[in-house]
């Protein structure tokens, strides 16, 4: 896996595999259970870990339908999604995701594809705010959320927005690089 700087020249269309998917397919092959939905699949890499290695039903989400083609590739049922929209009620044991959180200015934005996986907005939680206002909804009462989060998103914020909606939260994996912290933080109702 190369650095995000680095392949963002190279990849335009869809988000390949980083430290930040291997942190979370790492977490979800340890707490995943049931069916599992991942929202934000880029290319599908981590959805195919759990799919592969643990008895869960996966069902893999984006956006973006280039990603969406890369994942079907990938033998994975496929919804194209903006977040949690077209999903019922109580439809999931566990959702993951591994948002969009570079913080970015909005002058410094570009109008494609990958430029939509990796910039969180100003605050790098352009998408964690609604992602954990709507999260509880899809999931099944004993449900669990495994949420990436970048010290460069604000961390205590995070763990803010998750209590606000509900949720506990513990780390359930966490690696330290020169430029960040990424905790993949499980999430439960209170």
């Amino acid at each position: 896996m190369t650095d995000l700087a680095e392949r963002r020249g190279a990849e335009t269309a869809v988000y390949q595999p980083a430290e930040d998917s291997g942190l979370l397919a790492e977490a979800a092959l340890e707490r995943a259970a049931g069916r599992t939905l991942e929202v934000g699949t880029g290319s599908g890499w981590v959805a195919e870990r759990v799919a592969t290695g643990t008895d869960c039903e996966v069902v893999a989400s984006d956006l973006n339908p280039h990603a969406c083609r890369e994942a079907r590739d990938r033998g994975l049922s496929v919804v194209r999604a903006d977040l949690l929209s077209p999903f019922a009620d109580g439809s999931f044991e566990t959702v993951l995701f591994n948002p969009p959180y570079l913080p970015t200015e909005p002058d410094n934005e570009w109008s494609d594809w990958m430029e939509a996986a990796l910039s969180g907005g100003e605050t790098g939680r352009e998408l964690i705010e609604p992602f954990l206002a709507d999260v509880g909804r899809v999931l099944r009462p004993d449900g669990r959320v495994l949420l990436l989060v970048s010290s460069l998103t604000g961390y205590e914020e995070v763990l803010a927005l998750a209590e606000a909606a509900g949720f506990e939260h513990e780390k359930a994996v966490e690696e330290s690089f020169p430029f960040e912290t990424l905790t993949v933080l499980e999430l439960t109702r209170e």
